[in-house]
């Protein structure tokens, strides 16, 4: 079906300045009512899953008697875990009913590991509301959230300021610019090619417990590539069965969360009110939003720079910061390509860290993401 086919009932909600000025009225209100998180508690199955989604296979956050021999004695949360315990951080958003959200970065600062069986509590509120013009959707509002993170214990684990891009979707469907050139676009991988990509995989190492010391470490240094595809439906539905996703829902629970928020259920080929997260599964829709097809989640994205991170940093490293910054849409059957390199190398506090600049492309060059990521190292002067 072209743009032009669409019947006018089909047409989607658009920005109106009475959504945009209800909005300004809400930045720095605490967020008392949400849907409630994916995960409550880091247990044993939830880390894994969440791993397992993003395609990490650390032994750190899966495997208890490798974890049980470190300085954590037993299984820890990888740092983009959080999400799961997060609506608000993962994209969920309010204001301008009926109106896309697009998941488009986040600035993490980590405070303590998480471990295993910790119960996690969120405090969030809307930080900014930022006015942008882009060739995806023309007038479009980035929506800046807080979120602060908190264990049992009460203590502050960790802290992010995350992001959404309102966008109008008949604007970015009919007269968007961003893909022009990748509309109607399909290629076929050879089997050389497939086998080529394969070697990236073979290749890539878990840094473990080989501590990585902060003295051996050098500015201008590159870490190891990391590939993550050819992106399949099938990942993309993978991340969300770690992650939980943001409306996922069925039958009585899906009818209640759409009859709660009305603008949330848009109708399917059949008639009936579904997610708008199917854009993560369903071609026909990711294209009436004004993307060339099925594409990845933005914390997806953005737990692929920390995973090259936490991969080159080893047991003994810490990560401390990471800022993510998506620049564009990953498709089914793009692949990935993340590199990164040492920038700086500074003491702060005491702790020894590492300053790393992250870019990722996808295979034909097209900058998907950018990344900063702080990692603190050990240091032979200072001891294990």
């Amino acid at each position: 079906m072209q743009a032009n086919d669409i019947p006018q009932e089909a047409r989607f909600p658009k920005i109106t300045e009475a959504g945009v000025n209800d909005l300004r009225r809400r930045i720095g209100v605490p967020i008392t009512k949400t849907v409630e998180p994916w995960n409550y508690e880091a247990t044993r199955d939830a880390i894994r899953h969440y791993a397992n989604g993003i395609g990490d296979d650390n032994p750190l956050w899966t495997d208890p008697e490798y974890a049980a021999r470190t300085k954590f004695g037993g299984i820890v949360a990888l740092p983009s875990f959080l999400f799961s315990t997060s609506r608000i951080a993962s994209g969920y958003c309010g204001g301008l009913s009926g109106v896309h959200a697009m998941w488009a970065g986040a600035d993490w600062s980590w405070h303590r590991a998480v471990l295993r069986g910790d119960t996690i509590r969120a405090e969030s509120h809307l930080k900014d509301l930022i006015e942008h013009q882009t060739r995806f959707a023309g007038r479009s509002f980035q929506q800046i959230y807080h979120t602060d993170f908190f264990n049992q214990a009460g203590y502050n684990v960790a802290e992010c300021d995350s992001w959404v891009f309102r966008t109008d979707r008949d604007e970015a469907r009919e007269r968007g610019t961003k893909y022009t050139e990748a509309k109607g676009r399909f290629e076929r991988f050879t089997d050389e090619q497939l086998a080529e990509y394969s070697k990236l995989y073979d290749a890539e190492q878990v840094r473990g417990a080989v501590p990585r010391s902060w003295e051996d470490v050098k500015e201008g240094e590159a870490l190891p590539r990391m590939m993550k595809g050819p992106m399949t439906v099938t990942g993309f539905i993978c991340y969300a069965q770690g992650w939980g996703g943001l409306y996922i829902r069925a039958n009585k629970l899906a009818y209640h969360l759409q009859s709660n928020h009305p603008g949330l259920g848009i109708k399917n080929r059949f008639g009936v009110p579904d997610c708008p997260e199917r854009v993560h599964w369903d071609d026909d829709f990711a294209r009436e939003v004004g993307v060339p097809g099925a594409y990845d989640y933005g914390p997806e994205r953005c737990s692929w720079l920390t995973h090259h991170l936490t991969n080159w940093m080893g047991d003994d490293g810490v990560l401390r910061r990471s800022k993510c910054q998506i620049r564009r849409h990953n498709t089914d059957g793009e692949v990935l390509f993340i590199d990164g390199s040492v920038t700086r190398k500074f003491i702060e506090d005491g702790r020894h860290m590492v300053e790393i600049d992250q870019k990722a492309v996808t295979h034909r060059g097209e900058l998907s993401a950018t990344g900063t990521g702080v990692v603190e190292l050990p240091s032979r002067g200072a001891g294990r």
